[in-house]
Parts: C-alpha cells; sequence; structure tokens
C-alpha cells in the first residue's frame, strides 16, 4: 500500500522568504549571542524566520551546505553587516538588528 503523505516543514529557503515577504508575511530577526565588537564590526549570532497573519512561523534554512543527505541547517549570520545585507537584498529599505540574546525585531515590505 503506497500512501503519501503532504508534510508542510517549518521552514524556508532564501528563496521562500523572499516570496512570503512579498505576499504580506513579516520577518524577524532573533538574536541568538549578545554581539560584541571588534573594531569596526559587530559579531554575534542572528537567525530569522517569517510569521504569517495565520501566526505560522517558518525558520529560513541554508540550502548550501549538506552535512548528510536531507540535512537541514538553520541560516546563521554571524555579523551585524550580514544581516543588514541580507534584508536590503530581500527588499527592506531599512534594517534593525537586535542587540541582546533573545531579542527580535520585526520587517515588513511596505507597498508603494
Amino acid at each position: 500500500m503506497n500512501q503519501t503523505i503532504d508534510l508542510e516543514l517549518n521552514v524556508t529557503t532564501e528563496q521562500g522568504l523572499r516570496a512570503l515577504a512579498e505576499e504580506g508575511h513579516t520577518v524577524e530577526v532573533l538574536c541568538k549571542a549578545d554581539p560584541e565588537r571588534k573594531g569596526p564590526s559587530w559579531y554575534g549570532l542572528w537567525i530569522m524566520r517569517t510569521v504569517g497573519s495565520d501566526g505560522q512561523e517558518k525558520i529560513l534554512v541554508t540550502a548550501r551546505t549538506r552535512m548528510t543527505q536531507n540535512a537541514i541547517r538553520m541560516r546563521e549570520f554571524k555579523t551585524a553587516t550580514g544581516v543588514i545585507s541580507f534584508l536590503v537584498g530581500v527588499g527592506f529599505s531599512q534594517a534593525s538588528i537586535p542587540m541582546k540574546n533573545g531579542e527580535t525585531t520585526s520587517h515588513r515590505l511596505v507597498s508603494d
């Protein structure tokens, strides 16, 4: 007996995140480690997720690294510049970055 089970994972790739943001989902930046300043740059650990109007969350994962077949890794940003570059690349005109472990900032694309 062959049955097909549709599973909806709570993860998304960069391309999926862009599409969800364009559909009106909020993109949240979560700080996972207090950043520290080294020279002119800030180093820490941030992850991102989308949140739909229904409250459903999807965590950003990377499709570039497969440690084992079918492995999924959360995409981690280790510099504030990396977070800013990613958000601008998605289409945001502003970037707000949480600077304390556990804090979150939210971003929404604005239609003209």
